[in-house]
C-alpha cells in the first residue's frame, strides 16, 4: 500500500501503452474526442448532451430531464416574419365623420434554420396589432381585424379596428405586429420570453369631405338633379 510510485498522469509516464521492452515509444495513439465534441458531431447525440438535474434529487439520474441551451428572443429575431401592410376600407379612402375600416393580415408562422450551429425551428404567433392612423391616434388590438364583408356588416359601420377622421386630407397609416416565439431544437417546443415586433410598411390613405344637398326628387326621377 505504501509503494505508490507517485505518478500524476503527466507526459513522463514510462508505463504508457505501446512502449517496447527496449523503452522505445510505439505509434502515437489518436486522442479520443471529448464528450462535447461528440455532441457537436452528432445531432442525435446532442439531444442527450444537454441534461439538467432535478434540484429535488440531483443524485438520482432518473430525475434528470432534457434541457436546452439558453436562447433569448433576440437570438431568434432574424427569423421573425416581415412586416404587414395595413389595408383601409373602402379602397384606401374614407369620409370625414364616418368609420374607415382597417385590416392587417397575419398568422402563425414556422421558420426553420440554424442557430449556434444547430438546426432549429421557430414558431411565431401574432399576439398584438398596433395601428397608427396617421392623425395622432393609435390603437392596439388582439387581432388584425376583418373586412366588412367577412363581418357581414354594411360599409361605414364601426369595427374593432375602424377609425373616424375629423378632417379631410392624406394620412400615412401603418400597423406593427407583435409576436411571441417558441423554438424546437429536436426535443419539443419551448416558449421564449418576450415579444418581437415586425414594423409594418406605410400606407397612404385619402379622407374626403362629403357634402349633401336636399332635392325634391330621387336621381331616378330627376337624373340631372344635384348629386346625380
Amino acid at each position: 500500500m505504501g509503494g505508490s510510485d507517485g505518478r500524476t498522469g503527466d507526459a513522463e509516464d514510462s508505463g504508457s501503452p505501446g512502449d517496447t521492452d527496449g523503452g522505445e515509444a510505439g505509434p502515437a495513439q489518436p486522442a479520443l474526442p471529448s464528450e462535447f465534441e461528440r455532441c457537436l458531431d452528432d445531432w442525435n447525440r446532442y439531444i442527450g448532451c444537454f441534461q439538467r438535474e432535478d434540484p429535488a434529487d440531483p443524485a438520482d439520474p432518473a430525475e434528470t430531464v432534457p434541457a436546452i441551451p439558453p436562447v433569448t428572443i433576440t437570438d431568434v429575431a432574424r427569423f421573425a416574419p416581415d412586416g404587414a401592410l395595413v389595408v383601409a376600407e373602402p379602397d384606401n379612402v374614407g369620409v370625414v365623420g364616418l368609420p374607415t375600416n382597417f385590416v392587417a393580415s397575419a398568422s402563425a408562422q414556422t421558420v426553420t434554420g440554424e442557430l449556434f450551429g444547430y438546426p432549429i425551428s421557430v414558431r411565431f404567433t401574432p399576439v398584438g396589432f398596433d395601428f397608427d392612423y396617421g392623425d395622432g391616434s393609435a390603437t392596439t388590438t388582439a387581432t388584425g381585424g376583418q373586412s366588412w364583408a367577412a363581418l357581414n356588416q354594411a360599409q361605414f359601420t364601426p369595427t374593432a379596428t375602424s377609425h373616424v377622421y375629423s378632417e379631410r386630407g392624406e394620412y400615412t397609416t401603418a400597423v406593427d405586429i407583435r409576436y411571441t416565439a417558441e423554438i424546437d431544437l429536436g426535443i419539443g417546443w419551448f416558449p421564449i420570453d418576450g415579444e418581437l415586433t415586425s414594423e409594418g410598411s406605410a400606407q397612404q390613405l385619402r379622407i374626403f369631405q362629403a357634402h349633401t344637398a336636399l332635392v325634391a326628387h330621387t336621381c331616378e326621377q330627376a337624373p340631372s338633379s344635384p348629386g346625380c
